[in-house]
């Protein structure tokens, strides 16, 4: 259990961020272009560094995959996510830049018309519930102070939101660099003591399974490659689009996705490093999800053991204020203001609040963090991808109503998918993983749509 240290840096945390809230509260009300994408002021610096701690909420997920499947992990989530960010970088970040927007429904609005944006909206609403993170601070509350798991729930919800709800994109990026520092201090803190006290290599390979130094570890090759499918929502992430809307050029956005990628995959190689060492040196753990922790205190000594759980709490913070500032202003802006033209920051604001108390009920109701990654990735990847990707380029773009039948109806077979294999008592109905039939489903639209539809102009 924590110490008198552990409990004091991590309450200094908390009040930084309440602070930090507490802050941009006394500002008075913002504008919605303050408030959703920083006036578009966001430079390099705070681009990367909020851009790769938001990204990498899913610490304690890492840790049980890591724990169990070994090098794997690297395979399912850290090569398909670096390969989705580049593709992003590539031939969406500019255009997305470019086209001065707030959000994805925006843009399928521009393209598609409002039918399309809502059914959009519906998807990235589903997509940002926090609801993985939001259980990860519930786990990491109970392992390392033994707090109830419902009461580490809402607890480390109320001390993620507050500060979004205050100051919006602004106060989540000046908490972003705090918490990009500690999340790399931590693991590094943590390797190099592994390292002293237990070896390299070596030492791993004589005490973790063999399939664990292979790069399945032992899972079939197809749910292996629909980690690959559900990456390709990495062009479908509303927290890349909203970055790169408030970023200050075109240039910072694409410049920018590079540079994480490679804080990404260093991060990656600590955090499956650590992984690797958790099994090796207490492989009779119950809850993989705890490894993390729990290695912590099999190794660390008090001040560095409290810095490697403060960056746990905050790899995991820095995505929960992030997913919940999009999904707010999915319900305030793209729903609530552009349906009754209600204020859209205020909106925004009220959003947030529900979008936190929904990532609640969901992350008490199905506790496996990667459960809820799988479910959520399915859905909006097979959706939103080929309607969204295609509306930057007129040449490609989908007609109004086949992107509007083609989000409505891959996500409809997805989740029909799912409810068939819950039905059937299997893991994946047919053998066959849900993104599957939903992407085929989706690629149908566009397929037919561009053969009926490509030569007349006006249904575009």
């Amino acid at each position: 259990m924590a110490g008198t240290l552990d409990y004091a840096l991590i309450g200094l945390y908390l009040v930084f961020l309440i602070a930090v809230g507490f802050r941009q509260f006394l500002k008075g009300k913002k504008t919605v272009d303050e408030y959703l994408v920083m006036g578009r002021r966001l430079a390099l610096p705070g681009f990367v560094a909020s851009l790769v701690s938001t990204w990498y909420g899913g610490i304690l997920g890492v840790g049980e995959y890591s724990f169990k499947y070994g090098l794997s992990n690297w395979v399912v989530f850290g090569l398909p996510y670096y390969l989705g960010a580049f593709l992003f970088a590539v031939f969406l970040a500019k255009r997305a830049r470019s086209a001065n927007l707030y959000t994805i429904p925006d843009q399928l609005d521009r393209a598609y018309g409002r039918p399309t944006s809502l059914a959009g909206a519906v998807l990235v609403f589903v997509t940002t519930i926090p609801a993985a993170y939001i259980l990860q601070l519930g786990f990491l509350a109970e392992s390392v102070a033994g707090i109830p798991l419902t009461y580490g729930v809402v607890g480390g919800a109320f001390f993620s939101i507050f500060y979004v709800l205050t100051g919006g994109l602004r106060n989540d990026v000046i908490t972003d660099r705090a918490q990009f520092i500690l999340m790399f201090s931590g693991f590094i803190v943590m390797l190099v003591f592994l390292f002293a006290n237990y070896g390299g290599f070596s030492y791993i390979s004589a005490n973790v399974p063999e399939k664990h130094l292979t790069l399945t570890g032992g899972r079939p090759i197809t749910y292996i490659l629909v980690w690959y499918f559900i990456a390709l929502g990495t062009l479908v992430d509303p927290a890349f689009y909203q970055r790169c809307f408030a970023a200050k050029s075109e240039a910072i956005a694409k410049k920018g996705i590079f540079i994480a990628i490679a804080f990404w995959a260093f991060f990656d190689f600590m955090t499956t490093s650590t992984g690797l060492y958790a099994r090796s040196i207490i492989p009779e753990l119950s809850d993989p999800a705890t490894s993390f922790p729990m290695l912590a205190f099999k190794v660390l000594p008090g001040f560095f053991r409290a810095v490697f759980i403060l960056g746990l709490l905050a790899t995991v913070m820095s995505t929960i204020d992030s997913f919940t500032l999009v999904a707010g202003q999915t319900i305030g802006k793209d729903f609530i203001h552009r349906i009754w033209g209600r204020d859209a920051t205020r909106m925004t604001q009220v959003g947030i609040v529900l979008a936190g108390l929904l990532a609640i009920v969901i992350a008490l109701f199905k506790r496996s963090i990667v459960a809820i990654w799988y479910d959520l990735g399915s859905i909006s990847t097979a959706s939103l991808l080929i309607p969204l990707a295609s509306s930057f380029s007129k040449p490609w773009k989908m007609s109004r109503e086949a992107a509007f039948f083609s989000i409505i109806m891959a996500g409809l077979v997805v989740v029909i998918w799912m409810g068939l294999g819950s039905l059937y008592d299997q893991e994946r109905f047919l053998n066959i993983d849900p993104i599957y039939p939903g992407l085929v489903c989706s690629l149908l639209f566009f397929t037919f749509d561009r053969f009926l539809f490509s030569q007349n102009d006006n249904t575009r």
